[in-house]
């Protein structure tokens, strides 16, 4: 067969080829070395969840922001993550910790550190920031006498037991962790009552720590005083019962309600079916009531 007829060409038609290939090499070259942009469709959906992308980083952001605001706080109940976020290592916030399970406390910034091994620079930055009690900052100094000849009479000393409805602020001062905040406390709480009937309101007493009321309980006790403010309890109104310390607006409410319905309140078993009574302060409060 015979092929080369295929092949023989006009100069129209070579002309016609020439720029055919012509126009074919264009092309591949500006394909080749030609950014032709592109514009991207972008769908409704596809625009929230580039907004919500754009949120999640903000988050992230705010995440990722070390910045740690330092407050006033107790260094004897710090956590462990408070004390990574102050800059301790761990082997020195399990220094403290096993220090506490002794159940003994640190009351300073230099007895911290001497417990927990934390560097000086650290201490310098922390030590604004720690905060103890007001008895440990105003702990009476007692002078020594380490070379003296008198003999140690301390602990065959008789304790002399105090009434506490007759304690002064002088008296209660002398008990250790007691100062003169404190002390005014107690002397108010006993002014809501006009007298303490038992020690055991001392636990109602803000910042008394147990080891404290147990000092307390050995120093002093409470007896029955004529300065007692008795409440009628059958006679007093709502508005009336709201003063006594024990008794809430709506316990005030269900005691005259009860009294009502029952043609009075005639002793103490007569309380505990009063909805909302205190039980666990029944004989306590008792003390200070009339049938």
């Amino acid at each position: 067969m015979n092929f080369k007829h295929y092949f023989i060409f006009n100069r129209e038609q070579q002309t016609g080829l020439a720029v055919l290939v012509g126009l074919i090499v264009t092309l591949q070259l500006l394909y080749f070395f030609v950014d032709f942009p592109t514009q991207k469709v972008v769908s409704k959906e596809e625009e929230q969840w580039l907004a919500m992308q754009t949120e999640i980083d903000s988050m992230k952001a705010i995440a990722n922001d070390d910045t740690y605001k330092m407050y006033p706080f107790n260094p004897n109940f710090i956590t462990d993550f408070k004390g990574y976020k102050l800059g301790m290592k761990v082997a020195e916030i399990d220094r403290l910790l096993v220090f506490r399970k002794t159940n003994k406390y640190v009351n300073s910034a230099k007895e911290f550190q001497n417990v927990t091994k934390i560097s000086d620079s650290l201490l310098a930055v922390i030590s604004p920031y720690l905060k103890f009690p007001d008895w440990v900052k105003n702990k009476k100094e007692y002078p020594k006498y380490e070379n003296s000849n008198f003999k140690d009479f301390s602990k065959k000393e008789k304790i002399v037991i105090l009434d506490i409805n007759q304690a002064t602020k002088e008296d209660l001062i002398k008990i250790y962790g007691i100062g003169d905040a404190i002390s005014e406390r107690i002397l108010k709480e006993k002014d809501k009552f006009g007298a303490f009937v038992s020690m055991e309101q001392m636990s109602d007493v803000w910042g008394l720590s147990p080891e404290v009321i147990t000092e307390l309980n050995t120093h002093f006790r409470a007896s029955v005083s004529t300065t007692v403010k008795k409440i009628d309890i059958n006679n007093i109104s709502v508005k009336e019962l709201t003063n006594f310390p024990y008794f809430k607006y709506a316990l005030a409410k269900e005691i005259v309600t009860y009294r009502s319905m029952n043609d009075g309140i005639k002793n103490i078993e007569d309380l505990t079916k009063i909805k909302g009574f205190p039980v666990d302060k029944i004989k306590i409060i008792a003390l200070y009531l009339e049938f």
